[in-house]
């Protein structure tokens, strides 16, 4: 199969769109979370999408091909939440590893699906990587600036049984996401360096971070030259940003790591910002118009859809970046 390296190099590659959005529309209730498996587990587990892929993995799956239908070449496992530290809400500690082999086997074999029927568009599975729900950089007590509620060595210890699982599962690509604190990222990055040398493997990193409002800051004060600067050491694929902003408010931050990356950038914002019911109203057509900036800017190398976005969206964004070339990669000073 042609490397996803050398493809970036003559077109934007197309990831998928939101999970979570696709989840939604069947409405699932307890009991579909529950399953026959966890049917007596003590806690509620209605909106833990990742328990999804062990309960109901056909839908998980259907999710994945509408997608890959719809002109994706990356699609992302069903792990945002697969972690021992997001997943302590529910209990399921202990199940991290499954969590994760399973949802990277169920996109994998997917993804093979339509690589074997289509082997001049090879399919790629992104092994996602959520931001846990805890911050390594800010004090969640007003009243004790100088608290932390996980520590950098938690956090590592946490991703690198992620990363293992999801590796094992057959991910082609490591993406972590929706990064909010530059140094929970860098405690993920940490830990694919190691799993990396353990394993004496090579594997490509997409990192994508958000900003979070209109300062154009992440949520732990970063510009985005910052954030940029601060994940460079690493040897990655990508860099960008997702979520949080609709494509139209992505664009100067784009621009800015753009002019200053080495790396291939990506983006998948939201299908516009959530209306007052926390909904996104933005039409495939009205965000594939704000992408065709991108592509006509020469900003991204690889393009995709967060919250609220459909295989209609990324149908519609896959038909704009085609006709286009993918931002140049610059070649370090």
């Amino acid at each position: 199969m042609e490397k996803i390296e050398d493809i970036l190099q003559k077109r934007i590659l197309v990831l998928d769109g939101a999970m979570g959005t696709m989840l939604q529309r069947y409405k699932f209730e307890e009991e579909d979370f529950r399953g026959e498996r966890f049917k007596d587990w003590p806690s509620d587990l209605q909106g833990n999408n990742d328990l999804l892929s062990l309960t109901r993995p056909e839908a998980v799956k259907d999710i994945h091909r509408m997608f890959l239908e719809a002109g994706a070449d990356i699609i992302e496992t069903n792990t945002f939440s697969g972690t021992t530290i997001a997943m302590a809400d529910y209990g399921m500690e202990e199940l991290v590893y499954e969590l994760n082999y399973e949802s990277a086997k169920i996109a994998k074999q997917v993804a093979e699906e339509f690589t074997k029927k289509d082997p001049d568009k090879p399919r790629f599975v992104a092994g996602s990587i959520g931001p846990t729900n805890k911050t390594a950089s800010m004090s969640p007590d007003v009243n004790d600036p100088g608290y932390r509620a996980v520590s950098f060595d938690e956090l590592r210890i946490a991703y690198k049984q992620q990363v293992e699982a999801l590796l094992d599962g057959g991910s082609d690509v490591l993406l972590v996401e929706t990064i909010f604190d530059t140094l929970n990222a860098k405690a993920a990055l940490f830990a694919i360096e190691e799993v990396k040398d353990e394993r004496n493997i090579e594997i490509p990193v997409m990192v994508s971070g958000t900003i979070t409002d209109a300062s154009g800051r992440t949520l732990s004060g970063q510009t985005a030259e910052a954030f940029l600067i601060s994940v460079s050491h690493i040897p990655i694929l990508s860099i960008g940003f997702n979520c949080a902003l609709g494509a139209k408010q992505l664009v100067p931050h784009l621009e800015v790591i753009s002019a200053k990356s080495e790396f291939a950038t990506s983006a998948h914002p939201n299908a516009g910002l959530p209306n007052a019911f926390g909904e996104y109203d933005e039409t495939p057509e009205q965000m594939a118009a704000q992408i065709k900036e991108y592509v006509e800017k020469g900003l991204v190398n690889i393009v995709g859809g967060c919250c609220g976005t459909t295989p209609e969206h990324i149908k519609a964004i896959a038909d704009v970046v085609k006709d286009y070339k993918p931002r140049k990669l610059l070649t370090p000073a």
